[in-house]
């Protein structure tokens, strides 16, 4: 928790680095009563006015089911015990409803109200939750609060059927043990999913209606209440991304954007593995640019989490998303961020977490796998900010637009447009055994993302458009051009060529690659991993630019980090490490095709 000019400085060092928004994601509340906390509140709004000074705007996330562990008591905390979250309770119980707005309303309403600045870019409601994912379930609602909630589904089924009893009827006679009372129970996900009865349909139907509900009034009371910032209901996955995703994102459509998470995971496993890396544990280097899985020996998995969809014509964030530690191939992701993020017209990315404003490689009591103060992570910031930001590289067209009628998805007919949930390792813990989060079943080519932009219109009329990709897309030589021919991937090497006129360069494979031509550089490097991009300053091309920024990147490693190798090619370490990070010898030969070379001056700027 940084305060006074130690928060200053991070807001000086973020904003240098090219940063212009955050997301404070954090609790203001007791995680036991839900009482509100008045010192968290206040450090919010310190925070704000910090990164308002140095012009970086603040997203903000306050709610997280992870962050609550009720202790027993009447109203909405009956059933917990003190070990349970409070998943899916705030889409129907109102006592919890009331309890959190009295946090948004301390946040944003009360003395030195943030309602009104122009800093705060927008709040999240609900952070990683919905009634579509494993964690909705009897297992994780406490019996008097899943009464309550299969009370208003019986209320439902009545209203729409007529009765109870005719909503069975016309369910085929399907009964659940948990029925009586004026309740219907709800079958568990995998049946909805697979299965898809009418009861089923009308289940999720329900849950729809009211987790949209839930997003919708809420939106509408901020609003009424004077917040001028945009909203965002969440970001979560669900069950079956294919089947469910589109009643998610489309429960999402009272905001003003669409958000969502995603992580480049390592296999990482051990004790605590989900918060932290220690002596003992083991993972897999894998590189995004091979689309290299988690597990050795098994295909690529044509997966990132930077592929991105515009949903409804709404603007698009990810909120979440790394390349995990200690995965060797972290060099990769600013570029992927970046550049694809460009191509797909994504409107904001947040790189998490900003654990310390320090280049510590254990910046707190325990080591934690998503550090963003890393030499290849914000080291890296300043060459790929300025890609993003400024449009160095071009939005591409549309590639594929699908039209899902909203019946359609209302019948689980599913979507032809599917994005894996690359979870971290913190809410792979919530998947049942055996159970997972996307279909085998791609309609799509998920290559496209790295093509162009993609759209879904969920409840949009009119015909699909999917161009042909083929030219752009060489299986056999496993490479993808972007539509804008400024983006090429070698994704059999695992290189990523930058080749727009005032952003290029070569990401990934360098030694092995040779001598990379692009249209005003040469590129020659021994370096087996890394990054070589240069980007102008000014606003022109590269051929005319008067200032450039050569920016060079290897690998990073904490300072004794060891590992020993085991048999299924991942990795066990032996020691994590400590202060201060190293990075891979710099090598390699960078060449300008400009007549004036000789005549420009050249400033060394490193890492501070």
């Amino acid at each position: 928790d940084l305060h006074g000019e130690e928060l200053a400085r991070c807001a000086r060092m973020l904003a240098a680095r090219g940063v212009n928004l955050v997301r404070l994601h954090g609790k203001v509340f007791d995680e036991r009563t839900g009482e509100l906390d008045r010192a968290k509140v206040k450090h919010i709004r310190e925070i704000v006015a910090a990164m308002k000074k140095e012009g970086i705007y603040s997203h903000l996330s306050i709610y997280f089911p992870l962050w609550m562990k009720p202790k027993p008591g009447p109203g909405w905390r009956e059933g917990y015990d003190g070990n349970q979250h409070p998943f899916a309770l705030l889409y129907f119980e109102p006592e919890f409803q009331a309890i959190y707005r009295s946090w948004l309303s301390a946040v944003l309403f009360g003395d030195g109200a943030l309602s009104a600045d122009p800093a705060v870019f927008g709040v999240e409601l609900v952070n990683e939750d919905s009634f579509f994912f494993w964690t909705s379930s009897a297992k994780n609602i406490p019996d008097p609060q899943l009464r309550k909630l299969e009370k208003l589904f019986g209320n439902w089924a009545a209203k729409k059927h007529g009765s109870i009893a005719k909503a069975i009827e016309t369910w085929g006679g399907m009964e659940h043990p948990r029925d009586g009372g004026g309740r219907l129970g709800f079958r568990e996900l995998w049946n909805i999913v697979n299965e898809r009865k009418p009861r089923d349909l009308d289940t999720a139907a329900f849950l729809w209606e009211t987790q949209h509900g839930f997003y919708q009034e809420t939106t509408g009371w901020l609003r009424g209440r004077g917040f001028r910032g945009l909203v965002t209901a969440s970001n979560w996955q669900t069950a079956e991304n294919r089947i469910l995703g589109p009643l998610e994102k489309s429960s999402y459509a009272s905001g003003d954007f669409i958000d969502r998470h995603g992580y480049f995971g390592c296999s990482h496993s051990g004790d605590n593995a989900a918060w932290s890396i220690r002596d003992g544990h083991s993972y897999r280097d894998r590189s995004a640019l091979r689309f290299e899985p988690e597990k050795a020996g098994v295909p690529k998995v044509f997966s990132n989490p930077v592929m991105d969809t515009e949903i409804n014509g709404m603007p698009s964030m990810i909120s979440e998303t790394t390349f995990n530690r200690p995965n060797r191939f972290r060099t990769e992701a600013p570029w992927v961020f970046a550049a694809y993020g460009a191509l797909q017209g994504t409107d904001a990315i947040v790189h998490f977490a900003l654990d310390s404003a320090d280049w510590a490689v254990k910046p707190g009591f325990f080591m934690q796998p998503w550090t963003l103060m890393s030499p290849t992570q914000a080291g890296q910031f300043p060459a790929a900010a300025l890609i993003y930001r400024n449009g160095l590289v071009r939005e591409g067209a549309m590639i594929a637009d699908f039209a899902l009628p909203m019946d359609d998805a209302l019948a689980l007919k599913g979507s032809p447009m599917v994005h894996a949930a690359n979870l971290d390792e913190l809410r792979k813990a919530d998947l049942p055994e055996g159970g997972g989060v996307t279909s085998a079943v791609e309609i799509m080519d998920p290559l496209v993302h790295f093509v162009g932009r993609t759209s879904l219109r969920i409840g949009g009329k009119g015909e699909s458009l999917v161009l042909d990709v083929s030219r752009w897309i060489d299986r056999e030589k496993q490479t993808v051009t972007s539509e804008t021919g400024e983006l090429f991937l070698d994704y059999g090497n695992g290189r990523l060529e930058l080749r727009a006129p005032g952003a290029q360069g070569a990401v990934g494979a360098l030694a092995a690659s040779g001598t990379i031509e692009t249209a005003d550089l040469t590129i020659r490097s021994s370096m087996e991993l890394g990054a070589v991009v240069a980007v102008s300053l000014d606003g022109k091309p590269l051929r005319t630019s008067e200032r450039i920024l050569v920016q060079v990147m290897s690998e990073e490693k904490g300072t004794g980090f060891a590992t020993e190798s085991l048999p299924d090619g991942r990795e066990r370490i032996t020691s994590i490490g400590t202060d201060p990070w190293l990075i891979r010898r710099l090598e390699g030969e960078i060449r300008l095709k400009r007549a004036d070379v000789a005549s420009l001056h050249v400033t060394a700027m490193d890492i501070d």
